[in-house]
């Protein structure tokens, strides 16, 4: 479990494909605080530690992780919100964030609003995904606040600090983001189909 407050904003060292999975070497200033067969967080995908040398560890992702969320497109040097998983008993700043990504979306709308920004995602409805106003969502494991809910697609109001201390100042028009939904959302709407 992971709460959506990004603890750093590492690099891609490497890439390196064997068959089907895509080990992923990074760059963090956390590296030596972690240990191998540790969950961490990486645009929102929870991957286990494979391999620690010096301030660079690497995960594996395999590939329906890869087919699921934006980890495909990788390339050396891109930029990595980094969350290690919550320890029990300590606050939950965020909301409950599992880890495991939904599906991807893709920004289709970028504005400044007076030192803040508003960002547009659209996204596949058909996968009976939701959102709700006020609700919370998470994008490149970034836990946030619904505005503007719409069938496929929603806005987020980013403040300075998030927007410096993560991957968000990277995002552009047409930028593909990882998406999980709010789980309890997720339940609803299983009841509601069902």
């Amino acid at each position: 479990m992971f709460t959506g407050i990004i603890e750093d904003v590492a690099t891609v060292e490497t890439l390196k494909k064997e068959g089907s999975n895509l080990h992923i070497s990074i760059k963090s200033t956390i590296t030596s605080e972690l240990k191998i067969d540790q969950s961490v967080a990486h645009n929102g995908v929870c991957l286990t530690v494979v391999e620690i040398d010096s301030d660079v560890y690497t995960v594996t992702a395999i590939e329906e992780t890869l087919e699921k969320t934006n980890l495909h497109a990788l390339q050396v040097d891109d930029i990595v919100n980094i969350e290690r998983a919550m320890k029990l008993g300590d606050r939950l700043d965020g909301h409950l964030v599992q880890g495991h990504v939904d599906q991807t979306g893709i920004c289709i709308h970028k504005e400044e609003k007076e030192g803040s920004w508003i960002f547009t995602f659209e996204y596949d409805s058909s996968k009976n995904n939701i959102t709700i106003e006020k609700g919370s969502i998470t994008i490149n494991g970034v836990s946030l606040t619904v505005v503007n809910s719409k069938k496929n697609s929603f806005s987020v109001a980013i403040i300075p600090y998030t927007y410096t201390h993560t991957n968000f100042q990277y995002i552009q028009k047409g930028t593909v983001v990882n998406l999980e939904f709010d789980v309890i959302g997720k339940y609803v709407a299983r009841l509601a189909t069902s």
